[in-house]
């Protein structure tokens, strides 16, 4: 009995040093994801201010903001769990492969929300201008990431944004000229 609580002590202290040791590496790293999280804030904020001063669309310019906001973030993680010593090779390539496997996985969805946003920013059409896309024909009453809204004497139709950039269109300004 008397063995196991020397041992017992040994573990203890052989524990606490290595907290102690690890202590310097957790404080650069808390520093590191804090940096990151100010320049995340930073870049959104610059962003929305460069999008407001050229009059981009909000949905765009949020858009962009957040998005940057997220890979500043996420990229800043990983740099602060590599400063603590943490291998983050296998992480990083994980991220690659599940990336991959969603992008194929939801391919639909992604090439819709990209069409989306070249719509967003290019602006083709706007709301209540009169647009014909292949059989669809009706009035632009909603744009968003995923599809746009045609009004039509029928009903309201949802027309996917891919179909809106690969195909010709004819638009009609809502005044008619």
């Amino acid at each position: 009995m008397k063995n196991f609580a020397v041992i017992d002590a040994t573990t203890w202290e052989a524990m606490a040093n290595s907290i102690v040791a690890l202590l310097p590496k957790l404080g650069v790293s808390v520093a590191v994801l804090a940096a990151f999280w100010i320049a995340a804030a930073l870049a959104a904020a610059a962003i929305a201010r460069v999008g407001r001063s050229r009059r981009l669309d909000p949905d765009v310019i949020g858009l962009l903001a957040q998005s940057s906001k997220i890979a500043l973030l996420v990229f800043g993680m990983i740099t602060a769990l590599g400063t603590m010593g943490i291998d983050v090779s296998a992480m990083v390539a994980g991220v690659g492969l599940t990336s991959l496997a969603l992008g194929l996985a939801l391919k639909e969805v992604v090439s819709n929300a990209i069409a989306g946003v070249l719509i967003l920013f290019y602006k083709p059409f706007k709301r209540g201008d009169v647009v014909a896309v292949l059989t669809f024909k009706g009035r632009a009453s909603e744009i968003n990431l995923r599809y746009t809204t045609l009004e039509t004497p029928e009903g309201r139709v949802f027309v996917p944004n891919t179909l809106l950039l690969t195909n010709a269109m004819i638009v009609s300004p809502e005044n008619g000229h």
